[in-house]
């Protein structure tokens, strides 16, 4: 992923992006693993936020998967970076910010339907406020494989 990124970031600077320059927005939401909230081979949309799932975006983040800050109206930003860290997509910005509800002063770049942030503040950190272990305990019991 440390390689990818400044492809990514220099994607956003060529000519080609010029149908979105990028808009300068505030938005609230919760730091999640887009791995599993993409694939959904840990559950549904429901399953894979809060503290249930804090553990496996810890991993999946450490391991280089991008973040997205999935927005209280449902909208999912893929994070691109974290204020002036370059490696930020994921690695230990991330880490402490996994699972908890923020609100990210940053730009707003879109393209073919995709929406990508890039935070420069992370004006509050509200901690993990999505309290879901009493829904589905530690692991979702639906994350295990049924036995053929």
């Amino acid at each position: 992923m440390r390689k990818v990124l400044p492809l990514l970031l220099s994607i956003l600077a060529l000519p080609g992006w010029a149908a979105s320059e990028g808009s300068r927005i505030q938005v609230t939401g919760e730091i999640i693993d887009t791995w599993c909230y993409y694939s959904g081979v840990m559950g549904g949309p429901d399953a894979v936020v809060g503290s249930a799932h804090h553990t496996c975006a810890l991993w999946c983040s450490a391991g280089g998967i991008p973040v997205g800050l999935l927005a209280e109206d449902g909208t999912v930003y893929t994070v691109l970076k974290i204020a002036q860290d370059a490696n930020s997509a994921s690695g230990d910005t991330q880490l402490s910010l996994a699972a908890h509800t923020v609100t990210a002063d940053g730009m707003l770049y879109e393209r073919d339907g995709l929406k990508y942030l890039v935070v420069n503040e992370v004006v509050s950190d509200m901690d993990i406020v999505n309290a879901t272990h009493e829904d589905y305990g530690t692991i979702p019991s639906f994350s295990f494989p049924e036995p053929k």
